[in-house]
Order: structure tokens, then sequence, then C-alpha cells
């Protein structure tokens, strides 16, 4: 497995953001670094979901203008409502 190369960035923050990271790294027992890292990480990893979810979602649309398929709510509802029961059933089919 290849190693990541791990390289400096300058971010430049206000002296108030600068203080609330400090403390909150001492009440966490952690570096402000990590905490820094740790908060860019996952602000990247929400965004990154975001945008599959976002893309996902116009895909799907378009697919829907082209063919009509389409399940309804109440559809979908009754067949959740039976998986809750125990019963094994289908998912029920797209239509137009």
């Amino acid at each position: 497995m290849a190693q990541s190369v791990i390289k400096p960035i300058a971010v430049k923050l206000d002296t108030d953001i600068r203080e609330r990271i400090k403390d909150l790294a001492q009440v966490r027992n952690r570096t402000s670094h990590w905490l820094m890292r740790e908060a860019i990480e996952q602000y990247v990893d929400r965004e990154e979901k975001q945008a599959a979810f976002r893309e996902n979602a116009l895909k799907t649309w378009k697919e829907y203008q082209l063919t009509g398929l389409h399940v309804s709510h109440q559809e979908v509802d009754m067949w959740l409502a039976k998986l809750e029961l125990g019963e094994d059933v289908e998912p029920p089919e797209c239509c137009r």
C-alpha cells in the first residue's frame, strides 16, 4: 500500500477562532493541529457524500423523466409495514 505524502499548509484564522480551537483542543486532550486536521477531514468526507448523493438524485430524476417508472409512497409504505411485521416480501415493482 502506498504511503500518502503529508505536506504542511498555512491557514489564516482570526484570533477568536484560534483561541476557540486552542481551548477545545485542551478540553479534548488533543493538539490544535490534530483538531484542525480532524475537522477538515470530516468536512471533506461530508461534502463528498453530499455531492455523491446529489449526483445520484439528478441521475435518478433524469432516468424517471426518460422512463416514467416509479413506485408510489403508499406502495413503499405498505411494503415497509409488511417488512416490519416480519413478512419476507419483495419490494413493489416500478410502474408508469
